[in-house]
């Protein structure tokens, strides 16, 4: 049993799948041009059955997914196990860099592992330890973005990973401090399972609400946390990968096309 699902999740309401359907299908009807979607799932370093399933959604819709990965969980036989769970299609996984060991560093505040109680040097040093484990381990299926544990960093990390020859941070939309001129973020606009709405019927409307506003944008940003997906949870990636899938005016994209180098 997963005890921290999100409340949608748990307790979904009776006709989820129909409000899914209609929020994708007129979300589409609404653009006159493509979005792009993309889905980020976090927390990535430790193999397991629900790692698996997780992927397995996507090889079934042969559909991209950005896996971020916490480089201090990640060992040589752990990504071995990750490479074996996504083998049947290797081209649609994109690796990169979730924090250094996804630790809390601020005594006050929301929690923040590159935040503003943090030394410059500091924050250099586990942004430059995380990539090279993860370049060492993962060689050149690393891709060189960033996304911060909890979404959130600061102005001195923003900088530092601009001037490092990082291709983009992911955080979610309209995070603050603004990224530095001429550095992407890949921002996210809908949050699938560490939600923490009051009820499950006041979580269903404001999940639906960010998943139009979201599919309405040029781009458009998924949150996945395979941790906390209980079974309704992969019924509901199985349903809305099946919904965007059949709508032409969502294209898939993954940091490789949406942030070259």
């Amino acid at each position: 049993m997963i005890r921290n699902a999100a409340l949608i999740w748990q307790k979904p309401l009776p006709d989820w799948r129909q409000k899914m359907t209609v929020c994708v299908r007129e979300a589409a009807a609404a653009r006159t041009t493509a979005t792009r979607v993309f889905f980020r799932a976090d927390d990535v370093g430790v193999p397991g059955d629900r790692f698996s399933e997780m992927i397995g959604l996507f090889i079934q819709h042969d559909t991209p997914l950005n896996l971020a990965v916490v480089p201090a969980w990640l060992t040589a036989p752990r990504w071995r196990a990750l490479q074996h769970a996504g083998r049947a299609a290797a081209h649609l996984w994109c690796w990169h860099q979730h924090g250094w060991r996804h630790h809390n560093h601020e005594s006050r505040g929301k929690k923040q592992e590159f935040g503003p109680a943090r030394s410059p040097g500091a924050l250099r040093r586990d942004l430059d330890r995380g990539r090279r484990r993860l370049e060492t381990l993962m060689g050149p299926s690393f891709y060189p973005v960033f996304t911060p544990p909890w979404n959130r960093c600061s102005i001195q990390t923003l900088d530092y990973l601009h001037q490092a020859g990082y291709r983009a941070v992911s955080r979610s939309r309209a995070s603050r401090p603004a990224c530095p001129a001429g550095f992407k973020d890949a921002a996210v606009d809908v949050d699938l399972h560490t939600r923490k709405d009051p009820t499950p019927a006041a979580g269903w409307d404001a999940f639906l609400e960010a998943l139009a506003r979201g599919l309405r944008r040029p781009v458009c940003g998924l949150m996945l946390h395979h941790q906390r997906m209980n079974a309704n949870a992969l019924e509901g990636l199985a349903c809305l990968l099946a919904l965007l899938k059949e709508q032409r005016r969502f294209v898939w994209e993954d940091f490789r096309g949406l942030c070259p180098p």
